[in-house]
């Protein structure tokens, strides 16, 4: 996972799931506060540990996993 130098993926820390430079703030947690209108600042006011770049490879982060190509198969029932 080229590129995404501040997104970490430890098993002791919140299971494995991808985080904020090892730290337990899962970058789902991120995106999902973003989703719901917080802004940048405000989110590091709550997360005083975050910086604007976490904040924005997040979301970098999402958008790559995103372009996964799902491939339908026509004319298959059942």
């Amino acid at each position: 996972m080229q590129g995404f130098d501040r997104i970490t993926f430890e098993p002791q820390i919140m299971n494995g799931q991808a985080c904020i430079r090892g730290m337990r703030i899962p970058v789902s947690l991120i995106v999902n506060l973003v989703a719901h209108g917080k802004q940048t600042t405000d989110i590091i006011a709550e997360y005083p540990n975050l910086e604007v770049q976490d904040i924005q490879q997040a979301l970098e982060y999402v958008a790559w996993l995103a372009r996964e190509q799902v491939f339908i198969r026509s004319g298959v029932s059942g």
